[in-house]
């Protein structure tokens, strides 16, 4: 009989507050019912996306397809809809997600690498992607279909921004500029401004699908980011050493441009000069404030620099001091200012600031130091006039909201300590560091985390941190028995006891000279052995301290730790395990070997050799009959451990192998299945009597630094470098080897293909514009299922033609037998089958899908095609089909003589149901316009609704036209 396992899958994700893989966004709060005025912070989770509430900082939403594995890299929200939210994938996927109910609306698949930059159009129902992959592709998201690819770029793309063709009404009111409401539907076309690592930036018009205008963005070689002001009137371009290059956008011109007027071959990008920030490191941010007042900029230090854009007026007192202190200095050198030099001086007063340097107009304005490297800010924006706020995502799993004072009294002094907080942050549900340590509790209820100065006690059925304690660099922690305790090794060599209840520190014992390395419980749970980087195993029994109160003569119960014996040996160690039926200890050590202890004599008993480097951990078996070993020579070995012979050594993982654990009762019984850990981002599950792997688990996207084993065997909890913890549970499905090699040699088989097919892809990259095709194994499939359909579609077609001609002799003959498929659909007919099939591709893969098709099976798409033209069956999806196919099929067509009555028939067919429907949206549109004006008729209009009306526009400050 075959042997059966039982499968282990994911089932919780926890301990990450963001990744540093792609921009964090604020956004307001949608629901206000449980609004707490601080707004949501959207942000990237490995594959995941979190909606987080700042003030509370608390989990609303997790966003995750099933089907995606890859790292989130980009967020944008819609700039008409704040509920709907773009996200690019690592693998060059984007999904469009619905915030409110965290479903996706809509998914795209184009680029063949990451993606790293996304923008909405202002009307909302565009979307422009950048990727790794140096295309630009548009997408139209009410017919779900990428519009046209771009091609121009040299590397990866950084920067995109759309501009819109027509400046806004402005006016000025008090000193201010007044910018008022855009007028979206006045746009034709529009335009976009992208910038990539290649140092160009380019200006893109998007009616004519071609780019306008190239410039090189950056001096120094690469450009990182691009931030363009609220109004669209200037933009600034960022790279390395902190050099930042503002840029003039000649809006007017764009408008010009656009309804042809002036087509002179003018410029509409000028280059207004350089700014350095004080940090040299590649700038990563530049964002303007929605009230255009502040300008964020930061790169992967621990800080954000606000710079401040400065009003025609500030720039003109600047200028008369500066002529000021001029005079005054002259003055001071004895050089007497003669008549003519006066008569200047109006010329030199005059307002024309067009001379003025670039440095003049943009002030830093003050430097936000933050808790970790920055990786994404945002401006959160609130109703407040006086502060601005800002939301910080760090590399260090943490998010931080700063409120910066921005009165004229804070403006105007020099110490600018004061001038900001940390007013609200979410930093308790993760590590600031990578978790080397995992331990669970021995009822399974509760996990200890350790890391560099943090220890966390959470909560496994509800994922909550329960305690969090600091200490110092853990490398490895323990669960004392009673579940009231954990010890934690730490780097220096100290033993630190935590209390769980208390949550506070019970005593710090100096232990060893050297890192702590491991530690295990003793299997009677009446002492503890440490090893250690200094060459020694100790062993520690549990003792209960009376300690004095201060100021009282009563003592207190404290549990302390006894040192009872040492062992010396040759080397560095790395790992130690007591058998389960307390008679050896076996100790891993730095020379490659593993030797195993009597443990009440501490003679040696066993010397495993084997290993051609380290070995980092390994694990005994719950009979005592197995050791298995795992080290950084990717090598697995199991050993007897009555003669200490060498069962078997496989090649296991693509990389070190940090951690190996048995499972304590499996279905087998003997406990000789185990987990392995690597830093190929995997876990292993094997059989340890066959040698076999049973099972791979994915999900993570960094080294698996820790691994914990469930006391029952029905789940592990494993930590990664991603930040993240998950459980992965033991399930009822029953797992076959045969069946698993088969799935991983299907999937590698799949992997091949799609990249294949990728290079197959774009041949001629030369061409500026380009199709938005992606052959993916879904696209691959939907063409099979289509082609399938087809076939069956066209043999009914012919089974029920011949009925009808012979029905037409002898009336009486039974119906032809058909396809058993139809049957089953209750009886449906071939065209309605097709269309089905049709209709169930997604619309974004549907081209790609029909791609896949040879030209054989044009004719009989064309005859359904004409089947549907003729019902009026889904004209629109009909159109399409039929249009794209004419358009990459037309010189074979143009050549068939057959087609030619076929596309004849189609065009009679489709005229006479496009005007059916034209006729039927007319007679609509009348009765749409006699109901309203029926409306008009009865409404009663009131003067302060049009005075509201009117003066609905916001309030905003300009970019400064510095032209």
């Amino acid at each position: 009989m075959v042997k059966s396992y039982l499968k282990y899958e994911q089932s919780k994700i926890f301990g990450l507050v963001n990744s540093s893989t792609s921009n964090a966004i604020w956004s307001a709060d949608t629901d206000t019912s449980r609004s707490t005025g601080a707004g949501r912070a959207i942000v990237p989770a490995n594959e995941e996306v979190l909606c987080w509430d700042i003030k509370k900082g608390e989990l609303l939403s997790r966003w995750k397809d099933n089907n995606c594995r890859s790292q989130v890299t980009a967020i944008v929200q819609s700039t008409t809809d704040n509920d709907i939210f773009a996200v690019g994938y690592e693998d060059g996927s984007i999904r469009l997600w619905d915030s409110k109910i965290a479903t996706i609306i809509v998914s795209f698949n184009g680029h063949r690498s990451a993606i790293t930059a996304l923008a909405f159009d202002p009307s909302g129902v565009q979307l422009a992607s950048g990727s790794k992959d140096t295309d630009i592709i548009l997408w139209d998201l009410i017919a779900e279909v990428g519009l046209f690819k771009l091609r121009g770029h040299k590397d990866q793309v950084t920067g995109l921004e759309f501009l819109r063709a027509e400046a806004p009404r402005s006016k000025e009111e008090n000193g201010e500029i007044i910018v008022g409401e855009y007028d979206s539907s006045s746009v034709q076309g529009g335009y976009l401004l992208t910038t990539g690592k290649d140092a160009l930036i380019k200006l893109w018009e998007l009616t004519s699908q071609h780019c306008i205008e190239t410039h090189v963005a950056q001096t120094n070689g690469e450009c990182w980011s691009l931030g363009v002001s609220p109004d669209g009137s200037g933009c600034i371009t960022a790279g390395n050493d902190g050099e930042l290059i503002v840029w003039s956008i000649d809006i007017d011109g764009l408008g010009r441009h656009s309804s042809r007027m002036d087509d002179n071959g003018s410029r509409f990008l000028h280059n207004r000069g350089a700014l350095h920030r004080t940090g040299r490191d590649r700038t990563l941010e530049i964002k303007f404030h929605p009230r255009q007042d502040y300008i964020a900029v930061h790169g992967s230090e621990k800080n954000v620099e606000l710079w401040r854009i400065r009003s025609e007026e500030e720039v003109k007192r600047s200028l008369a001091r500066k002529r000021k202190r001029r005079r005054e200095k002259q003055a001071t050198d004895g050089m007497k200012m003669d008549l003519d030099a006066e008569n200047m001086d109006p010329v030199e007063t005059n307002d024309d600031i067009s001379s003025v340097e670039i440095g003049d107009f943009f002030v830093p304005y003050l430097i936000v130091r933050t808790g970790g490297k920055v990786r994404s800010a945002d401006w959160v924006k609130q109703k407040a006039s006086n502060v601005v706020q800002l939301l910080i995502s760090t590399t260090n799993n943490q998010l931080e909201v700063y409120t910066v004072d921005t009165t004229d009294k804070a403006r105007k002094s020099k110490s600018d300590e004061a001038s900001y907080s940390r007013a609200l942050a979410v930093e308790l549900p993760g590590h600031r560091a990578d978790i080397r340590a995992l331990a669970l509790s021995s009822d399974d209820r509760m996990l200890a985390t350790a890391s560099n100065g943090g220890l966390k006690i959470w909560n496994i059925r509800t994922r909550g941190c329960i305690r969090t304690f600091e200490c110092g660099y853990a490398l490895c922690c323990a669960f004392l028995p009673g579940d009231k305790v954990v010890i934690v090794g730490t780097k220096s060599g100290e033993l630190q006891l935590f209390d769980v209840a208390s949550a506070a520190l019970l005593g710090t014992v100096t232990a060893h000279e050297g890192a702590i390395w491991a530690l295990q419980v003793h299997p009677d749970g009446r002492s503890l052995v440490s090893g250690s980087a200094d060459k020694s195993a100790k062993f520690w029994d549990f003792e209960v301290i009376q300690e004095e109160i201060p100021g009282t003569k009563r003592t207190t119960p404290r549990l302390g730790l006894a040192h009872t014996r040492t062992l010396k040996v040759s080397d560095d160690i790395l790992s130690l395990r007591f058998s389960p039926d307390s008679r050896v200890l076996a100790v891993a050590l730095l020379d490659n070997t593993v030797k195993v202890f009597f443990l009440d004599s501490l003679k040696l008993f066993l010397n495993l050799y084997g290993h051609k480097l380290p070995v980092l951990s390994m694990d005994i078996s719950f009979d005592s009959k197995l050791i298995v070993t795992c080290s950084a020579d990717k090598n697995i070995r199991l050993w007897g451990l009555d003669f200490g012979d060498c069962h078997k050594a496989f090649f296991a993982h693509q990389d070190s192998i940090l951690q190996v654990a048995f499972v304590p009762h499996n279905q087998g019984g003997n406990g000789h299945y185990f987990f392995s850990s690597s830093k190929d981002r995997t876990i292993k599950y094997w059989d340890g009597d066959k040698f076999e792997q049973i099972q791979r688990l994915d999900g993570h996207h960094g080294e698996i630094w820790a691994l914990a084993v469930s006391r029952t065997g029905n789940f592990l909890v494993s930590a990664s470098h991603d930040k993240s913890i998950r459980i992965w549970d033991q399930t009822d499905e029953q797992i076959f080897l045969e069946e698993e090699k088969e799935k991983e040699l299907e999937e590698l088989y799949e992997n091949t293909l799609a990249t294949s097919l990728e290079q197959d892809e774009d041949k001629d990259n030369e061409v500026e514009v380009g199709a938005v095709s992606k052959q993916t194994i879904e696209t691959l499939t939907a063409g099979e299922r289509i082609a399938e359909a087809l076939e069956i579609g066209m043999v009914d077609l012919g089974n029920i033609k011949d009925w009808e001609v012979a029905r037409s002799t002898q009336p009486n003959i039974a119906p032809p037998s058909r396809n058993p498929l139809f049957i089953a659909l209750g009886g449906i007919s071939a065209e309605t089958h097709v269309l089905t099939v049709l209709q169930g591709i997604k619309a974004a893969a549907l081209q790609d899908a029909l791609l896949v098709l040879p030209f054989a099976t044009v004719p009989p798409l064309f005859t359904f095609l004409n089947i549907f033209a003729t019902k009026s069956m889904n004209i629109q999806l009909t159109c399409r089909i039929l249009f794209f196919m004419l358009k990459t099929h037309h010189s074979q067509i143009v050549a068939s003589k057959t087609m030619k009555p076929m596309l004849e028939g189609i065009r009679g067919n489709l005229r006479m149901a496009l005007k059916r429907q034209k006729n039927e949206m007319g007679y609509n549109l009348a009765a749409l316009n006699v109901i309203g004006a029926q409306m008009n008729e009865n409404t009663v209009d009131y003067v302060d609704d049009r005075e509201g009306d009117e003066c609905r526009s916001t309030r905003k400050r300009g970019f400064v036209q510095v032209a």
